[in-house]
């Protein structure tokens, strides 16, 4: 999926640009800035803490909170099957579980979630979360530190806010890191919107030539 990404961005005609992602699109631009960093100027991050290190540090509270990494990822077509028998319910229950105050979601963006998740989509989605139990770790080993820029944005009541100390687990995997919480759960673009813009905006202005990034500055809350 990054190699796409940086295939369409050639195409488009873009051969440096940021990058930012949530959750599994973080994970995304994690694998795109260390396979092209002469492409990614920097990455922002969205509520998640780099796939080996949850998997290398997972417990009880992990398996519970994350249950669906370990479902979604069972072969024998067990995952596509069950979520297959009532997509709309997986969506919905799994929205709603994972919000805390801030904006609602749109009825009309959840309409269209559930429109979208057909089968293939199912299939396409448990494939990729065999890929992140599988063939995404070998590629991890491989290690590699992250040297662009990096903003971290995390909910302050999610799972990821509230098990890890999201910006040095960071810096294990990136040179240049800074970033802060926000008062929401882990859908931080639909909960606080506002916020989320006005710290992209801040993480991704072009500076002057030669001005250098304030590794300890923080986006505006």
């Amino acid at each position: 999926m990054a190699r796409d990404q940086l295939l369409v961005m050639n195409a488009l005609g873009f051969d440096r640009f940021g990058v930012a992602g949530h959750d599994r699109g973080g994970r995304v631009g994690h694998r795109l800035a260390l396979d092209a960093p002469e492409a990614v100027s920097a990455l922002a991050v969205l509520d998640v803490v780099p796939t080996r290190h949850a998997f290398e540090n997972a417990d009880k509270d992990f398996a519970l909170g994350y249950y669906h990494w370990f479902f979604l990822a069972t072969g024998n077509g067990i995952p596509e099957h069950l979520i297959g028998g009532d997509p709309r319910f997986w969506i919905t229950s799994r929205m709603s579980a994972r919000h805390h105050g801030g904006t609602a979601f749109d009825p009309a963006a959840i309409e269209e979630y559930v429109r979208c998740f057909d089968q293939a989509s199912i299939a396409a989605s448990c494939s990729d979360y065999r890929a992140a139990a599988g063939v995404d770790l070998v590629h991890d080993s491989e290690g590699g530190l992250i040297e662009a820029p990096l903003l971290a944005l995390w909910g302050e009541h999610s799972f990821v806010g509230r098990h890890y100390d999201v910006l040095d687990v960071w810096r294990s995997y990136a040179t240049d890191v800074r970033g802060q919480a926000l008062p929401c759960d882990h859908y931080l673009p639909e909960e606080r919107p506002d916020e989320v813009a006005a710290a992209l905006a801040e993480f991704f202005r072009p500076r002057p030539s030669g001005t250098a990034r304030d590794p300890g500055r923080k986006p505006p809350a």
